[in-house]
């Protein structure tokens, strides 16, 4: 969810993300990286290969509007029971970027190959921020095992702080002056801070151990 002068040019987004961490000796304290891939926007065409072959061969140019979030990750969190509430800081970067990638149309088929691609536009910017949440035990070995021990539900947030960056609003590219390439007249930059507001639903695997 974009927050401030984000939300006036970009829309809800949404992706994947997974945390990987590890308790600091025998405390509540885990130290851990998040990473994250979400995309705010895309949109597809079915164009001719070329001006020669004309619309008998078909392709598909798609060009999304993406978020590639890294942060390290200190999160305080009991070590048992079944609901283990936390909070956590973060800090790292996020890289916006847009891309356009051409895939062979396939008869319609969504899983065409990658022709080529290309990255339109990208920017970096410092992040960083707090989170909450609960896991929820669903699942939990008896005995200790060296594969996953425990599995949870996760409900959490994170409200993440941007310096500012630059970026494209969602929507198609267009050469409008037709000599071959996006000139930056062309293209529809925006400017602002790059905080989101991030809800999370997913799953917990907690590996070896007790819980």
């Amino acid at each position: 969810v974009p927050q401030g002068g984000l939300r006036d040019n970009i829309s809800l987004g949404g992706g994947l993300q997974g945390f990987i961490g590890g308790w600091l000796g025998q405390g509540p304290l885990m130290l851990g990286l998040d990473v994250a891939f979400l995309g705010y926007g895309s949109t597809t065409d079915e164009v001719p290969f070329s001006s020669t072959v004309g619309p008998r061969v078909p392709v598909e140019v798609s060009t999304s509007n993406n978020v590639l979030e890294t942060h390290l990750s200190a999160r305080l969190q009991r070590r048992d029971g079944r609901f283990r509430p936390y909070a956590e800081g973060l800090i790292g970067f996020k890289y916006l970027f847009t891309r356009t990638q051409i895939g062979d149309d396939d008869f319609g088929d969504d899983f065409g190959d990658e022709v080529a691609s290309s990255t339109n536009y990208d920017d970096f910017a410092l992040s960083g921020g707090a989170g909450a949440g609960v896991d929820v035990r669903v699942f939990r070995r008896e005995k200790p095992a060296k594969t996953v021990q425990a599995v949870s539900l996760r409900l959490g947030v994170q409200y993440l702080l941007g310096t500012e960056a630059e970026y494209l609003a969602e929507g198609e590219l267009t050469d409008e002056n037709g000599n071959g390439r996006l000139d930056e007249d062309e293209l529809d930059v925006r400017r602002s801070r790059t905080t989101f507001l991030q809800p999370q639903v997913g799953v917990t695997l907690r590996l070896g151990g007790t819980d």
